[in-house]
This record gives structure tokens, C-alpha cells and sequence, in this order.
């Protein structure tokens, strides 16, 4: 994330400021947002598909919920583009909701989610969020984001167009459609697209997208749209939102958990992503598992008072921190501004077209797209880059929910073979310093004719137990003359099991039948616990174990087991660093 905050203007210099400067900067904030949020809350209720009562539902008491409990100064909590995504391709989907029952269901969907994330943050389990790498989640929100777009293409350009999660659905829906669209409608959507890039450009910093709905609801009102076979949003029920628990049943429990649990960690990786960002960008702690528990009640909030799930938003926050937020009791100004409106203000939004609000989910959705990060990571990783990519075609495929399960099975498998497989090296002295490299990346490093050095960089469990005895063998069987002896750099060691523990067993009463000397350099204490809870440090002896490789080489050659006159350039060797 590119820094957001004006030149010159950081959140300690803000916090510094006089109390009335202060508070004028927070309203300020709040209002900014509030103008913000409220199309956004309206416009990707749609995507739930919900009426956009339930938008404006969800941006008022889950803010002031996560004022009260979260610590995030600039994270806009509301209404956010992928969990909306979730609600609407899973509820599409089940044969037993009908549009009269669908808010309901969304209601539920929030006590799910909500129940998960509590019940996660009072157990202080916010590190399983780390299942869902950085790549998976850019390739599942690239993916993500353009199903949101062309599911609005329907209301954009003035067709019905059924709800899918599946990309090639909906793509073929408006290939189907395109002939058939509606023009006055294509009119109003296209051009307001337009207006919100161009403004978006030219004024980023002001209100554009409330500045767009109320000229296209002016201009609804003004030429009759609706008569014309524009679709508008109608009325809009006044007043605030009654507490009510939704319906509870069974068979609706059973088919909402998988969304729910997808829901609760896309929606928390969401938010605690924008606010460590912020967080860390303005020097200041905040607690991932209490976040966790704040998006819980936030969620709650929403569940209870006709709303659907809810996290944050990217473009929300940016705009919260820019127009001067210092603390989350801003949040509670946007909130009485959407009380405000819910109270007198909805009568004025009559008229306005959903093709608006589909232009401002599509603009919204945009930015999220995220070419660059491929670009970045067939530079620095490409591992990480092919992760993203099966995560954006899965999502594309198959589906929001099997294309982030793929992605998460992806980087498990990913991890595994990693670790089944470590990185290695085959190390050799630098000069005559008392460093050991590895010689694939230095050729000049000396090499002791009979002595192979090797480090493992990973921790030394079952899965690359295997990995292990083939490497010594190959190494052994590649040697220019028979081994004398073998030092393993434990430095990286970071873990030994018991598995791992009894190959080391096999290993060294191997050697010691065939008088081949074992030693191990720069053990960390778990690992010599480890080794001596099992007998293997008695078993090697004392003497076997050296603070670093130069100590250990030296006793060897103290012990007459190497020369060092006879020491070359790795490349003049026939060891070499084994691939990896």
C-alpha cells in the first residue's frame, strides 16, 4: 500500500495539535468517510443482493461497535467488497432462500461470522490467519474483484442477469445480454463510470462519488428516468434499525458454516491488514487477537440490526486517514451522519438509478486488481507468483469459495515440499579467515580433500528425514577421495523431532562402523536438549560438538583426520553444493 497520508501532515503532528484542532480534524474525518461509506454501503448491498436499506444498516452500529473495542485510528469498518461478495454467490446458491427471507439469512450469515471471530479472539487464535498467505490473498481478491464488476454489468447497463460465483456464468450472461441491454440505462451506468474516474483523478481528495449520485439522482428525478425504464432505488424505509434475532434453523446453520468460516478469515485478514499497515506507518501497537474480537462484535452489530457481514475497506481507510482521523472514535461521527441520513435523508435518494451504484461498486473494485504484485513476485519469488496465479484462476473457474481453498491447499503444499526439500549447503573456508561459506555462490572457498561440511536451513523433522540420508550419500558417492569425516552446521537448525532424531542414530552408527568421524558445529539449545533427552549427544561424546566449523575443522586437523596443505578452491574439487 502506497503511503496515503499528506506531505507534511504525519499522525504524531496531528495528535500534537491543540484538543479543538484536534476534534475538528476527527469531525472532519467522519464526515469525509460518512459521505464515503454511504453510497459504498448502499452499492455493495446490491452485491449481497439486498436491498440498499440493509448497506446503510450495516454501516451504522458496526462502526460504533468497533469505535468502543477496536484500536485502529484510520480503518473505515463497513460494508466491504469481498465478504459482500461471499454473502451474495452463497446465498444465490441455496435452494431454500427466496427474496423475502434472503435479509434474513444475510442477518444469520453475521451471527456466524460472528461467533467465529469472538470465539477465535477469546481464544487468541489470530495467528490462523496466516494460513491465507499474502500471494493467496492477492490472487483470490484480483479474482474476486472482477466477478464483483461483471456482476454488476446486469444493473449497469440495464439487463436481468442471474447471480453467479462463477466468472464464466456471468460472462456468458453478458454476452448474451449485450444486444438486449437497455439504453438509457447503459447511459446513466457508463457515464457515471466515467464521471467517477475522471473526478477520481482531477479531486481525489473530495466526496466525488456523492457529488456522482447526486447528479445522476437529479437528473432521474428531473427527466423521469423511471418512467423511461430506468431501475431506481425506490423507497427507502426511514428510521433507524430495530434489534431482532433472524430465524434460526438447521439446515440453514449446516449450508452457512463453510461461508461463514471463509467469511470470518477474509473479512479479519481484511481489516487487520489495513490496520497493521496503518498502524506500523504511524508508529503506534495495535493487538491482532482484540482486533479479531472487535470485528466479532462488530459483526455482531450487524447480525443483530438487519445488516450482513462486515470488515473494512482499502480506498474507506485511505480517505479516513487522509481527511485527519486520530483516534477510532471517529468512526462514531460517520455513524451519526448514516443515522442522519437514515432518519430525514432517505426520501431524497429515490430517484437514484441503480446503474450509479453499480458504476461506483465497479470503480470501487477496480483498484483492487493487482497486476503489479505479479510483475513483483515473478521478480523476487517466482514460487509465489505461480501461488497467485493458481489462486486467481481457481477463484475465476471454479468459484469464490473452492478458489481460496485451492489457494490455501496450494501454499500448504507449497510449504511442505519446501520443508521436505530444504535448502542446503555444502560450506568451505574463506581464505583464511575463520568463515565458512557455501561454495555454490563462492567457488573460491577452500574445500579439505576427505572432509564434506554441510548446513541444513530448515528445521530436521520426518518429512525430510529421507532428504537428508540421500544428500549425505550422494555427497559421499560424488567425493574425489573417501570421507574421514563430516561436520554439520546446525546453525538453522531450528527443530529436531524424534524422528529426525533416531535417523541421526542410524547416521552416525553407520559412520562409526565405517570409522568415519561425526561432528556438529553451532547447535541452538532445543536441538542439544533434544539430543541429549535421547542419547545422542553421549552416543557422539563431548568432544563431537563445536561452538562454529572453525573449531571443529581445527580438530580435525589437530586429530590428523584432514590436511590443510592440501586444501583447494571448491572448484578444483569434486564436492559440490547439492541443488535446491
Amino acid at each position: 500500500m502506497s503511503d496515503l497520508r499528506p506531505r507534511g501532515d504525519t499522525a504524531d503532528a496531528r495528535r500534537s495539535r491543540p484538543p479543538a484542532r484536534r476534534w475538528l480534524g476527527n469531525l472532519q474525518a467522519g464526515t469525509t468517510t460518512a459521505v464515503v461509506i454511504i453510497p459504498q454501503g448502499m452499492a455493495y448491498a446490491l452485491v449481497a443482493g439486498l436491498e440498499p436499506i440493509h448497506g446503510l444498516y450495516a454501516s451504522l452500529l458496526p462502526l460504533v461497535v468497533y469505535a468502543l473495542i477496536g484500536r485502529s485510528r484510520e480503518l473505515a469498518v463497513g460494508p466491504g467488497a469481498l465478504d459482500t461478495l461471499l454473502v451474495g454467490a452463497s446465498l444465490s446458491t441455496l435452494a431454500f432462500i427466496t427474496p423475502e427471507n434472503h435479509a434474513a439469512y444475510a442477518a444469520l450469515l453475521a451471527l456466524m461470522v460472528a461467533a467465529i471471530q469472538l470465539a477465535l479472539g477469546l481464544l487468541r487464535a489470530g495467528f490462523l490467519v496466516n494460513f491465507l498467505s499474502a500471494p493467496v490473498l492477492s490472487g483470490f481478491t484480483s479474482a474476486a474483484a472482477i466477478t464483483i464488476a461483471l456482476s454488476q454489468t446486469g444493473n449497469l447497463l440495464g439487463f436481468r442477469m442471474e447471480a453467479s460465483p462463477h466468472f464464466h456464468e456471468l460472462a456468458y450472461q453478458l454476452g448474451a445480454h449485450l444486444g438486449v441491454l437497455h439504453p438509457v440505462t447503459a447511459a446513466i451506468g457508463l457515464g457515471s463510470v466515467v464521471l467517477l474516474v475522471v473526478l477520481k483523478r482531477l479531486w481525489p481528495r473530495t466526496p466525488y462519488a456523492l457529488g456522482v449520485v447526486a447528479l445522476a439522482t437529479g437528473l432521474s428525478a428531473a427527466l423521469d428516468l423511471e418512467g423511461a425504464g430506468v431501475t431506481i432505488i425506490g423507497a427507502i424505509p426511514a428510521g433507524l434499525p430495530a434489534p431482532s434475532v433472524p430465524p434460526i434453523d438447521e439446515a440453514g446453520l449446516v449450508a452457512l458454516l463453510p461461508t461463514a468460516i471463509t467469511i470470518a478469515f477474509v473479512g479479519y485478514l481484511t481489516m487487520i491488514s489495513i490496520a497493521k499497515a496503518f498502524a506500523d506507518r504511524n508508529r503506534y501497537d495495535i493487538d491482532p487477537n482484540r482486533e479479531l474480537f472487535a470485528a466479532g462484535a462488530a459483526n455482531l452489530a450487524a447480525g443483530l440490526f438487519s445488516g450482513f457481514p462486515v470488515s473494512a475497506s482499502f480506498s474507506r481507510s485511505a480517505v479516513h486517514a487522509q481527511a485527519g482521523s486520530t483516534s477510532p472514535l471517529t468512526l462514531l461521527i460517520t455513524a451519526g451522519w448514516v443515522a442522519l441520513t437514515l432518519l430525514v435523508l432517505t426520501g431524497l435518494l429515490y430517484d437514484l438509478p441503480k446503474a450509479t451504484l453499480a458504476a461506483i461498486i465497479i470503480t470501487a473494485v477496480y483498484g483492487l486488481i493487482d497486476v503489479k504484485a505479479v510483475k513483483r513476485l515473478a521478480r523476487v519469488k517466482p514460487v509465489d507468483m505461480w501461488l497467485l496465479l493458481v489462486t486467481f484462476t481457481a477463484t475465476l473457474a471454479v468459484g469464490i469459495e473452492p478458489g481460496i481453498l485451492i489457494g490455501v491447499g496450494a501454499s500448504l503444499v507449497t510449504f511442505i515440499v519446501a520443508t521436505t526439500r530444504p535448502h542446503t549447503a555444502v560450506l568451505g573456508r574463506l581464505g583464511d579467515s575463520p568463515d565458512f561459506r557455501n561454495v555454490k555462490n563462492h567457488p573460491s572457498a577452500k574445500t579439505y580433500p576427505g572432509l564434506v561440511i554441510i548446513r541444513i536451513d530448515a528445521q530436521f523433522y520426518f518429512g525430510n528425514v529421507t532428504f537428508l540420508k540421500a544428500l549425505l550419500k550422494r555427497l559421499e558417492r560424488e567425493a574425489a577421495e573417501p570421507i574421514k569425516a563430516i561436520v554439520l552446521e546446525a546453525c538453522s537448525l531450528t527443530q529436531l523431532d524424534s524422528s529426525a532424531d533416531a535417523a541421526l542414530h542410524a547416521i552416525v552408527d553407520d559412520y562409526k562402523k565405517r570409522g568415519i568421524r561425526f561432528s556438529i558445529a553451532s547447535a541452538k539449545v532445543p536441538v542439544l536438549n533434544v539430543m541429549r533427552a535421547s542419547g545422542l549427544y553421549d552416543k557422539l561424546g563431548a568432544e563431537s560438538f563445536f561452538l562454529n566449523v572453525d573449531d571443529a575443522v581445527r580438530a580435525l586437523i589437530a586429530a590428523g583426520l584432514i590436511s590443510p596443505d592440501r586444501a583447494a578452491p571448491a572448484g578444483e574439487t569434486a564436492a559440490r553444493a547439492p541443488r535446491s
